[in-house]
């Protein structure tokens, strides 16, 4: 296993200002931001930081957030993905009042990383939808942006691409949203009691709701590949894949907020069913933002049989399966 520190996405505001526009009063029903389907090639890694001093709390009262986090991360797999362009949407409908572009696409964790003050959200667009809301969606890709300020947006209109500009060491969009200048959580509006965690309405749609499953402990990406990997490897993406030459096969998952006491377990197995390679973790002593864990097996002498090879992957958590991901490949 491979540890990885949690990323930041701190958001600060933009630098152009324009009129706001005049909508229905009241909050607005918002839509799915990303062009993605979350659960297979999006995830949500962080929510809102409800807790009010230096501890973390997310609205289940769980873990998945990090101190005085303002927004929502939703998360694709890896920067291969961002290549391939992924739209940021407009939640809801209402008109662009401040925007920012030319901000690098660099990990703040990478060597020569130039500051980010004042630039956190990164490229970003701030979307007014009347009585007060705003949204505010950042670290979009560099020259991507595709609305002005003072455009007129509709739920659904794309705003530019997925990036990894300002404050963030992945590719993610990150959601804010606001009501009279102050932090809202989409999914628990109400914010006098930071610490009930009791179920309230949100302000997604219906059909939004029905795909935001409350999932600590999800794969993010799983694949096989033909040596060991790094989680930097993994994060840029365009691994190689396993052929009848490799001296290795590797099968790899990455899963994104496990919890304290979560056990991962992986198999490899062979044609046949043949178990190859089996690793059992310990288990995590903390939260974790992302972990990667892989296991292999080197090149039998005779090569590599014709076969259906399989990968399973378990999340084992109070003495159960709580997910798994099974992946397969044929040589």
């Amino acid at each position: 296993m491979k540890p990885a520190s949690a990323a930041l996405a701190v958001v600060v505001g933009l630098t152009l200002v324009g009129s706001p526009a005049a909508y229905a009063a009241g909050p607005p029903a918002l839509s799915f931001p990303l062009a993605c389907e979350l659960g297979r090639t999006c995830e949500i890694q962080h929510y809102v930081d409800r807790d009010p001093g230096p501890g973390t709390r997310d609205y289940r009262c769980g873990l998945q957030t990090y101190d005085k986090h303002t927004g929502i991360d939703i998360r694709i797999p890896d920067m291969a993905a961002q290549r391939r362009g992924v739209a940021v949407l407009a939640a809801a409908a209402g008109r662009v009042t401040r925007l920012r572009d030319g901000v690098a696409d660099i990990s703040i964790r990478a060597t020569g990383a130039p500051s980010v003050a004042n630039q956190e959200c990164g490229n970003g667009v701030v979307v007014d939808h009347g009585d007060g809301w705003e949204t505010q969606y950042c670290h979009m890709a560099r020259g991507s942006i595709s609305v002005k300020q003072g455009q007129a947006v509709s739920a659904g209109t794309p705003l530019g691409l997925v990036g990894l500009s300002g404050n963030t060491e992945f590719p993610h969009l990150h959601l804010t949203v606001r009501h009279a200048g102050v932090t809202v959580d989409p999914f628990a509006p109400d914010m006098s009691n930071p610490s009930a965690c009791t179920a309230q309405a949100g302000l997604w749609t219906a059909q939004v709701k029905r795909q935001m499953t409350y999932r600590p402990g999800v794969v993010l990406n799983a694949g096989f590949t033909d040596t060991t990997i790094t989680m930097d490897q993994l994060e840029a993406g365009d691994l190689r894949p396993v052929t009848t030459e490799a001296q290795m096969m590797v099968a790899y998952f990455r899963a994104i907020s496990l919890l304290p006491g979560d056990t991962v377990e992986l198999e490899l197995k062979g044609p046949g069913g043949v178990s190859l390679a089996k690793t059992r973790g310990q288990p995590m002593p903390r939260w974790r933002a992302q972990e990667m864990t892989y296991v292999g097996k080197r090149r039998p002498a005779t090569g590599w049989p014709q076969g259906l090879y399989v990968a399973e992957y378990r999340v084992w958590r109070d003495g159960k399966v709580a997910s798994s991901r099974r992946i397969e490949t044929r040589l």
